[in-house]
């Protein structure tokens, strides 16, 4: 039986009939193959295309040196001396202490970031002169644990002009119970940061190292997106390209005396920046308007003038005419243990105004800060009495949130 779906909206193109409905597939079906033996055990293994809507497909697998996919291919045939300088036991000596600091002896120049911007710009370079639209999207896996920038960047930023996390000089601060639980781990296995990419407690001094060699990373990575810009312009399709810059997920380095990430949801992880540079569009505008990653498919689409997969849960942001959202709704559920909240951590928060309210699954306290007044995140108001009428609000909302964000997909196809 046919499925009633919206018809599109005038001056709109419809979605393609196989992406009408947002369904998220069986993991059992061909679409979801597990594509990494394929580059373990075959040489220069070719992904079947499309790969997940992609036409063009060319891969840096994991962080650090320690790359596979295309990448790791191109350095057996290009470079094949620098294979053997990679990873932590082939590094130069260095002072750094702070966990998964790695001074890579692989030249800049085949670091994967070198890698991604030499192949990205290439590619653009091949569309000088076709008119056809595209979606390129070019990933790097920095700036990230471990701490390996190379070359002129590694001692680009000294840990000691790095700004202190406030939690190093507050004295009056009272760790939530997963910083404690983070802090005795640490005290009791100093090893503990080399064999894990979950929550750390570290030291100021760590902490500011993570902060220098962190800043060294972006760099390298900023350089790189210069690179691939100016393949745009001399390509002449920079005025015609709307460019979007964006990250997963932030790191705490250091803020609360942590490292790395978690279940926690402070600003330091939560919030990562964004940028919508259209050449045809305002320009030097910022703007403190809520939103979340699975809103930029939806912008794409709207700017593009095409209708959304029906199901789809993104909101259409201001730089394509939309309204943006009220609330940011996070719903952090993973099947990885994290023992600080008692096994596999689930929080569902909403942020909403200058507030953030956090709801946890399991043994830690819930959480409410005001964003205005204590930005850090230092003080819980959760059982604050003056806060209880926030709360009671933010709750309702959140209760909203939960019920709207229920997927609205697949469709029945009949009535009972």
């Amino acid at each position: 039986m046919k499925i009633d779906i919206p018809e599109a909206r005038e001056g709109f193109s419809a979605p393609p009939d196989e992406l009408a409905i947002a369904i998220r597939s069986d993991l059992n079906d061909e679409r979801y193959r597990y594509e990494k033996r394929k580059f373990v055990d075959q040489h220069n293994a070719v992904v079947p295309k499309p790969f997940y809507g992609f036409d063009h497909y060319d891969s840096v697998v994991r962080h650090g040196t320690m790359n596979g996919g295309n990448y790791e291919y191109w350095l057996k045939e290009n470079a094949p001396e620098v294979l053997c300088l990679r990873g932590p036991n082939n590094q130069f000596p260095h002072e750094y202490s702070v966990p998964q600091a790695i001074r890579t002896k692989v030249p800049e120049e085949y670091y994967a970031t070198s890698y991604i911007a030499d192949r990205a710009a290439r590619w653009i370079e091949g569309r000088k002169g076709n008119p056809k639209p595209f979606f390129l999207m070019v990933s790097f896996p920095d700036p990230h644990h471990p701490f390996n920038p190379p070359g002129k960047y590694w001692d680009m930023y000294k840990p000691e002009d790095m700004p202190v996390p406030a939690a190093y000089e507050a004295n009056d601060w009272d760790p939530p119970e997963y910083v404690k639980i983070a802090e005795r781990d640490r005290a009791n296995d100093p090893s503990l940061g080399q064999r894990t990419g979950y929550t750390l407690a570290v030291s100021k001094k760590e902490a500011l190292e993570a902060r220098a060699l962190t800043c060294g990373m972006i760099a390298m990575v900023d350089d790189a997106v210069g690179k691939v810009r100016k393949a745009a312009v001399d390509a002449d399709v920079a005025d015609a390209t709307v460019q979007m810059f964006t990250s997963d997920h932030g790191d705490h380095l250091g803020d609360h005396r942590l490292l790395f990430k978690g279940a926690e949801q402070y600003d330091t992880l939560t919030h990562v920046p964004f940028i919508w540079a259209d050449p045809r569009g305002e320009q030097g505008v910022r703007t403190d308007k809520l939103a979340q990653t699975h809103d930029i498919g939806t912008t794409i689409l709207e700017h593009a003038k095409v209708e959304p997969s029906l199901g789809m849960q993104g909101a259409v942001l201001g730089v394509a005419g939309g309204e943006g959202r009220e609330s940011a709704h996070i719903q952090y559920e993973t099947q990885r243990t994290q023992e600080a909240f008692g096994t596999r951590p689930r929080v569902h928060t909403i942020i909403h105004k200058k507030w953030r309210l956090s709801m946890y699954l399991g043994r830690c306290p819930n959480e409410l800060f005001d964003l205005e007044l204590d930005p850090g995140e230092m003080e819980n108001l959760w059982n604050s009495p003056d806060h209880s009428d926030v709360r009671s609000r933010l709750l309702e909302k959140l209760a909203q949130l939960e019920i709207a964000n229920v997927d609205r997909v697949p469709l029945p196809t009949d009535q009972a």
